[in-house]
């Protein structure tokens, strides 16, 4: 983890917010906007020469750390000496198959990163979070967490999960001075996240987007993630809905090719 040891460097009284899947796409952009808004942001991810240059950019912090690993997780949480906000964002899709034929270790990879791996980050650093007085939770969750479609049922049943560990949150801790919000976004393109899910076919990727003009973008989903943790701290944005205008239901697409 790359932190000022400086002496002689005044104290850095900045908010801390920590963004796990921060190497690329809505964590990377979201790390910047957080930035902006003035947070000492912790980057988090697996792919540390990514993160080192984001830090460098945001003059923020990198730590190299796969969220599915208990043991590093609460290593990475002995780290901190504050957290004010935690964006669970690490998750991904593999693989589009029907459930008849679906390989069980694609839905074991996402349910190990996108449930137990919110669920392990969220435990190691709540103490962090209800010590500092105004905690802000912020879970990446999807359209695909409502509802179902074909060839989505572990991605489905993952995100499933991830709101219900939203849902759960906000209830349990309903005496504590800690926010959870929930964002849902729907279509929305990066440069990684359908290519990964086809397996790096970049023509199946491209085929998911085909036709639809301007699909939400990184930038787009970290603005609604920046302005849910940047309202007053007794406001609680619980589930925000996003997607792009083209995008009116999970199956309703306009597409103009």
């Amino acid at each position: 983890m790359q932190l000022d040891t400086s002496t002689s460097a005044p104290p850095d009284d900045r908010k801390v917010a920590v963004v796990t899947g921060a190497s690329s796409g809505i964590g990377a952009a979201t790390a910047r906007q957080l930035a902006a808004a003035g947070y000492r942001v912790v980057l988090a991810a697996r792919r540390l020469d990514r993160l080192t240059a984001l830090a460098d950019e945001i003059g923020g912090a990198a730590y190299q750390l796969d969220v599915t690993d208990r043991e590093a997780v609460q290593k990475f949480a002995a780290t901190l000496d504050r957290v004010d906000v935690l964006f669970n964002n690490a998750g991904g899709a593999f693989g589009a198959d029907p459930v008849a034929t679906a390989d069980p270790a694609d839905w074991r990879a996402m349910f190990e990163v996108n449930v137990m791996g919110t669920l392990q980050v969220t435990q190691a650093l709540l103490p962090k979070l209800i010590a500092g007085g105004a905690g802000t939770i912020v879970v990446m969750s999807s359209t695909a967490g409502f509802v179902a479609y074909e060839g989505g049922g572990g991605y489905v049943a993952t995100k499933h999960g991830t709101h219900a560990i939203a849902a759960t949150l906000r209830l349990e801790l309903f005496d504590q001075p800690v926010r959870v919000i929930e964002i849902a976004p729907g279509m929305v393109r990066t440069d990684e996240f359908a290519v990964n899910r086809m397996r790096g076919d970049t023509s199946k990727a491209a085929a998911v987007y085909q036709g639809v003009e301007e699909p939400l973008t990184a930038d787009d989903v970290a603005d609604t993630v920046c302005w849910a943790v940047t309202r007053p701290a007794h406001v609680n944005v619980d589930l925000l809905v996003l997607r792009p205008r083209a995008q009116a239901a999970q199956h309703k697409v306009h597409r103009t090719s």
